[in-house]
Protein backbone atom coordinates (compact mmCIF):
# COMPACT_ATOMS: atom_id res chain seq x y z
CA UNK A 1 0.00 0.00 0.00
CA UNK A 2 1.08 3.56 -0.66
CA UNK A 3 0.92 6.34 1.91
CA UNK A 4 -0.42 9.88 1.60
CA UNK A 5 -1.60 12.72 3.79
CA UNK A 6 -4.30 15.33 3.31
CA UNK A 7 -3.65 19.06 3.16
CA UNK A 8 -6.54 19.44 5.62
CA UNK A 9 -3.72 18.94 8.13
CA UNK A 10 -1.64 21.86 6.83
CA UNK A 11 -4.25 24.56 6.07
CA UNK A 12 -3.20 27.05 3.42
CA UNK A 13 0.34 25.69 3.05
CA UNK A 14 1.90 26.59 -0.35
CA UNK A 15 2.20 23.67 -2.75
CA UNK A 16 6.04 23.65 -2.88
CA UNK A 17 6.08 23.26 0.90
CA UNK A 18 3.47 20.49 0.74
CA UNK A 19 5.56 18.58 -1.79
CA UNK A 20 8.71 19.01 0.32
CA UNK A 21 6.89 17.74 3.43
CA UNK A 22 5.75 14.61 1.61
CA UNK A 23 9.19 13.90 0.17
CA UNK A 24 11.02 14.60 3.44
CA UNK A 25 8.83 12.25 5.47
CA UNK A 26 8.56 9.40 2.98
CA UNK A 27 5.00 9.76 1.75
CA UNK A 28 4.15 8.74 -1.80
CA UNK A 29 1.31 11.17 -2.37
CA UNK A 30 -0.92 13.96 -1.12
CA UNK A 31 -4.69 14.45 -1.05
CA UNK A 32 -5.41 18.10 -1.87
CA UNK A 33 -8.28 19.83 -0.09
CA UNK A 34 -10.06 21.60 -2.94
CA UNK A 35 -11.45 24.72 -1.27
CA UNK A 36 -11.07 28.49 -1.85
CA UNK A 37 -9.08 28.69 1.41
CA UNK A 38 -6.42 26.52 -0.19
CA UNK A 39 -3.92 27.01 -3.04
CA UNK A 40 -5.74 24.44 -5.22
CA UNK A 41 -9.45 24.84 -5.95
CA UNK A 42 -11.79 24.95 -8.94
CA UNK A 43 -11.35 28.72 -9.34
CA UNK A 44 -7.65 28.67 -10.26
CA UNK A 45 -6.60 29.13 -13.89
CA UNK A 46 -4.81 26.95 -16.40
CA UNK A 47 -1.33 28.29 -15.61
CA UNK A 48 -1.74 27.70 -11.87
CA UNK A 49 -3.02 24.18 -12.52
CA UNK A 50 -0.03 23.42 -14.72
CA UNK A 51 2.30 24.75 -12.03
CA UNK A 52 0.73 22.45 -9.42
CA UNK A 53 1.11 19.40 -11.65
CA UNK A 54 4.71 20.33 -12.46
CA UNK A 55 5.60 20.91 -8.81
CA UNK A 56 4.38 17.46 -7.81
CA UNK A 57 6.03 15.77 -10.78
CA UNK A 58 9.37 17.47 -10.07
CA UNK A 59 9.18 16.38 -6.43
CA UNK A 60 8.37 12.77 -7.28
CA UNK A 61 5.09 12.95 -5.33
CA UNK A 62 1.67 11.94 -6.64
CA UNK A 63 -1.54 13.92 -6.29
CA UNK A 64 -3.74 11.19 -4.81
CA UNK A 65 -7.01 13.04 -5.18
CA UNK A 66 -9.02 16.19 -4.68
CA UNK A 67 -11.13 16.41 -1.53
CA UNK A 68 -14.14 18.30 -2.81
CA UNK A 69 -17.28 19.36 -0.98
CA UNK A 70 -20.10 18.55 -3.39
CA UNK A 71 -23.01 16.98 -1.50
CA UNK A 72 -24.60 14.56 -3.87
CA UNK A 73 -27.69 13.65 -1.83
CA UNK A 74 -28.50 17.20 -0.71
CA UNK A 75 -32.01 18.57 -1.31
CA UNK A 76 -32.47 20.92 -4.25
CA UNK A 77 -31.87 20.99 -7.98
CA UNK A 78 -29.47 18.53 -9.57
CA UNK A 79 -27.68 20.88 -11.94
CA UNK A 80 -25.68 22.97 -9.41
CA UNK A 81 -24.38 19.79 -7.77
CA UNK A 82 -23.48 18.17 -11.09
CA UNK A 83 -21.77 21.37 -12.24
CA UNK A 84 -19.72 21.46 -9.03
CA UNK A 85 -18.60 17.86 -9.58
CA UNK A 86 -17.70 18.58 -13.21
CA UNK A 87 -15.56 21.54 -12.18
CA UNK A 88 -13.74 19.31 -9.69
CA UNK A 89 -13.25 16.66 -12.36
CA UNK A 90 -11.74 19.23 -14.73
CA UNK A 91 -9.39 20.36 -11.97
CA UNK A 92 -8.43 16.75 -11.20
CA UNK A 93 -7.55 16.10 -14.83
CA UNK A 94 -5.43 19.26 -14.95
CA UNK A 95 -3.40 18.43 -11.82
CA UNK A 96 -3.12 14.69 -12.62
CA UNK A 97 -5.34 13.52 -9.75
CA UNK A 98 -7.08 10.16 -10.32
CA UNK A 99 -9.85 10.73 -7.75
CA UNK A 100 -12.38 13.35 -6.68
CA UNK A 101 -14.00 13.03 -3.25
CA UNK A 102 -17.68 13.96 -2.74
CA UNK A 103 -19.89 13.85 0.35
CA UNK A 104 -23.38 12.34 0.68
CA UNK A 105 -24.90 15.30 2.56
CA UNK A 106 -28.55 14.23 2.65
CA UNK A 107 -30.98 16.50 4.46
CA UNK A 108 -32.85 15.48 7.59
CA UNK A 109 -36.20 15.96 5.85
CA UNK A 110 -35.41 13.38 3.15
CA UNK A 111 -36.28 9.71 3.42
CA UNK A 112 -33.30 7.37 2.99
CA UNK A 113 -34.82 6.15 -0.27
CA UNK A 114 -35.16 9.68 -1.64
CA UNK A 115 -31.61 10.59 -0.58
CA UNK A 116 -30.17 7.43 -2.14
CA UNK A 117 -32.02 8.01 -5.41
CA UNK A 118 -30.94 11.66 -5.56
CA UNK A 119 -27.29 10.80 -4.97
CA UNK A 120 -27.34 7.95 -7.47
CA UNK A 121 -28.98 10.07 -10.16
CA UNK A 122 -26.41 12.85 -9.84
CA UNK A 123 -23.46 10.49 -9.60
CA UNK A 124 -24.68 8.52 -12.60
CA UNK A 125 -24.91 11.70 -14.66
CA UNK A 126 -21.46 12.89 -13.60
CA UNK A 127 -19.95 9.43 -14.17
CA UNK A 128 -19.96 9.73 -17.94
CA UNK A 129 -18.04 13.01 -17.74
CA UNK A 130 -15.62 11.46 -15.25
CA UNK A 131 -15.04 8.52 -17.59
CA UNK A 132 -14.19 10.86 -20.48
CA UNK A 133 -11.54 12.53 -18.28
CA UNK A 134 -10.17 9.32 -16.77
CA UNK A 135 -11.03 10.38 -13.19
CA UNK A 136 -13.07 8.46 -10.58
CA UNK A 137 -15.62 10.07 -8.27
CA UNK A 138 -15.47 8.64 -4.75
CA UNK A 139 -18.38 8.85 -2.32
CA UNK A 140 -16.95 9.18 1.19
CA UNK A 141 -18.43 7.33 4.16
CA UNK A 142 -19.56 10.50 5.91
CA UNK A 143 -22.51 12.39 7.44
CA UNK A 144 -25.84 10.93 6.22
CA UNK A 145 -24.17 7.81 4.74
CA UNK A 146 -21.61 7.06 7.42
CA UNK A 147 -21.12 3.31 6.96
CA UNK A 148 -20.22 1.01 4.11
CA UNK A 149 -23.73 -0.40 4.26
CA UNK A 150 -25.10 3.12 3.73
CA UNK A 151 -22.74 3.89 0.86
CA UNK A 152 -23.43 0.75 -1.14
CA UNK A 153 -27.13 1.57 -1.26
CA UNK A 154 -26.11 4.47 -3.49
CA UNK A 155 -23.19 2.85 -5.32
CA UNK A 156 -25.27 -0.19 -6.20
CA UNK A 157 -27.84 2.06 -7.85
CA UNK A 158 -25.16 3.88 -9.86
CA UNK A 159 -23.34 0.80 -11.13
CA UNK A 160 -20.59 2.70 -12.96
CA UNK A 161 -16.86 2.00 -12.72
CA UNK A 162 -16.03 5.71 -12.48
CA UNK A 163 -18.04 6.09 -9.28
CA UNK A 164 -16.53 4.40 -6.25
CA UNK A 165 -16.08 4.72 -2.51
CA UNK A 166 -13.71 6.43 -0.09
CA UNK A 167 -13.55 4.65 3.28
CA UNK A 168 -13.13 7.12 6.15
CA UNK A 169 -12.32 4.82 9.07
CA UNK A 170 -13.57 7.27 11.70
CA UNK A 171 -17.06 7.55 10.31
CA UNK A 172 -17.61 3.83 9.82
CA UNK A 173 -16.40 3.29 13.41
CA UNK A 174 -18.72 6.01 14.70
CA UNK A 175 -21.50 4.27 12.76
CA UNK A 176 -20.84 1.04 14.68
CA UNK A 177 -19.57 -0.93 11.68
CA UNK A 178 -16.73 -3.44 11.98
CA UNK A 179 -13.80 -3.06 9.55
CA UNK A 180 -14.46 -6.51 8.07
CA UNK A 181 -18.07 -5.52 7.33
CA UNK A 182 -17.03 -2.19 5.82
CA UNK A 183 -14.49 -3.86 3.55
CA UNK A 184 -16.98 -6.50 2.46
CA UNK A 185 -19.44 -3.77 1.49
CA UNK A 186 -17.02 -1.38 -0.19
CA UNK A 187 -14.37 -3.64 -1.72
CA UNK A 188 -15.85 -3.70 -5.26
CA UNK A 189 -15.88 0.11 -5.23
CA UNK A 190 -12.94 1.07 -3.02
CA UNK A 191 -10.76 3.92 -4.28
CA UNK A 192 -8.68 4.60 -1.17
CA UNK A 193 -8.86 4.66 2.62
CA UNK A 194 -8.62 7.68 4.94
CA UNK A 195 -6.95 6.85 8.26
CA UNK A 196 -6.87 9.02 11.37
CA UNK A 197 -7.08 8.74 15.15
CA UNK A 198 -9.22 10.31 17.89
CA UNK A 199 -9.62 10.04 21.66
CA UNK A 200 -13.27 8.95 21.72
CA UNK A 201 -16.63 9.23 19.98
CA UNK A 202 -17.24 12.36 22.04
CA UNK A 203 -13.83 13.95 21.38
CA UNK A 204 -12.86 13.80 17.72
CA UNK A 205 -9.87 16.13 18.04
CA UNK A 206 -7.18 14.62 15.79
CA UNK A 207 -4.41 12.66 17.49
CA UNK A 208 -1.14 11.14 16.26
CA UNK A 209 -1.78 7.81 14.57
CA UNK A 210 -1.85 4.92 17.03
CA UNK A 211 -2.59 7.02 20.11
CA UNK A 212 -6.39 6.95 19.96
CA UNK A 213 -9.28 4.51 19.77
CA UNK A 214 -9.81 3.94 16.06
CA UNK A 215 -9.28 0.33 14.84
CA UNK A 216 -6.42 1.12 12.47
CA UNK A 217 -4.66 -2.21 12.99
CA UNK A 218 -7.86 -4.11 12.20
CA UNK A 219 -8.49 -2.00 9.09
CA UNK A 220 -4.98 -2.58 7.74
CA UNK A 221 -5.19 -6.28 8.59
CA UNK A 222 -8.46 -6.66 6.68
CA UNK A 223 -7.08 -4.81 3.66
CA UNK A 224 -3.86 -6.84 3.69
CA UNK A 225 -5.64 -10.17 4.12
CA UNK A 226 -7.63 -9.48 0.97
CA UNK A 227 -4.59 -8.36 -1.02
CA UNK A 228 -5.76 -4.77 -1.41
CA UNK A 229 -2.83 -2.61 -2.49
CA UNK A 230 -4.25 0.90 -2.76
CA UNK A 231 -3.64 4.07 -0.76
CA UNK A 232 -3.83 4.87 2.94
CA UNK A 233 -4.28 8.62 3.36
CA UNK A 234 -3.86 10.30 6.76
CA UNK A 235 -6.61 12.88 7.12
CA UNK A 236 -5.52 14.96 10.11
CA UNK A 237 -8.27 17.52 10.65
CA UNK A 238 -6.12 20.42 11.81
CA UNK A 239 -8.30 22.92 9.91
CA UNK A 240 -11.24 22.21 12.22
CA UNK A 241 -9.22 21.86 15.46
CA UNK A 242 -6.81 24.75 15.91
CA UNK A 243 -5.57 23.38 19.26
CA UNK A 244 -4.39 20.14 17.66
CA UNK A 245 -0.63 19.65 17.39
CA UNK A 246 0.87 20.79 14.06
CA UNK A 247 0.91 17.97 11.51
CA UNK A 248 4.45 18.43 10.09
CA UNK A 249 6.03 17.31 13.36
CA UNK A 250 3.88 14.17 13.39
CA UNK A 251 4.33 12.98 9.82
CA UNK A 252 7.47 10.92 10.38
CA UNK A 253 6.06 8.97 13.32
CA UNK A 254 2.74 8.58 11.49
CA UNK A 255 4.44 6.96 8.50
CA UNK A 256 6.41 4.66 10.81
CA UNK A 257 3.21 3.61 12.58
CA UNK A 258 1.47 2.78 9.32
CA UNK A 259 4.52 0.84 8.12
CA UNK A 260 4.50 -1.17 11.36
CA UNK A 261 0.82 -2.00 10.87
CA UNK A 262 1.51 -3.07 7.30
CA UNK A 263 4.45 -5.23 8.37
CA UNK A 264 2.43 -6.83 11.17
CA UNK A 265 -0.40 -7.59 8.75
CA UNK A 266 1.86 -9.04 6.05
Amino acid sequence: MKLAFSTLGVPGLPIPDVVRLAATHGYHGVELRAHPEEPVHAGIGAAERADVAAEFKAGGIEVLGLAGYARVAAPGDDEPVIDEIRRLLDLARDVDAPFVRVFPGAGTDQSPEEADATAARRLGTAAEYAADLGVRILLETHDSHRTGADAIRVLGLVGHHHVGSLWDVMHTWLGGEQPSSTYAALSPYLGYVQVKDIASAEDTTPLPLGTGVLPLAECVEVLSRHGWDGWLCWEYEKRWYEAAAPLPGLLGAGREHLCRLLNDAA
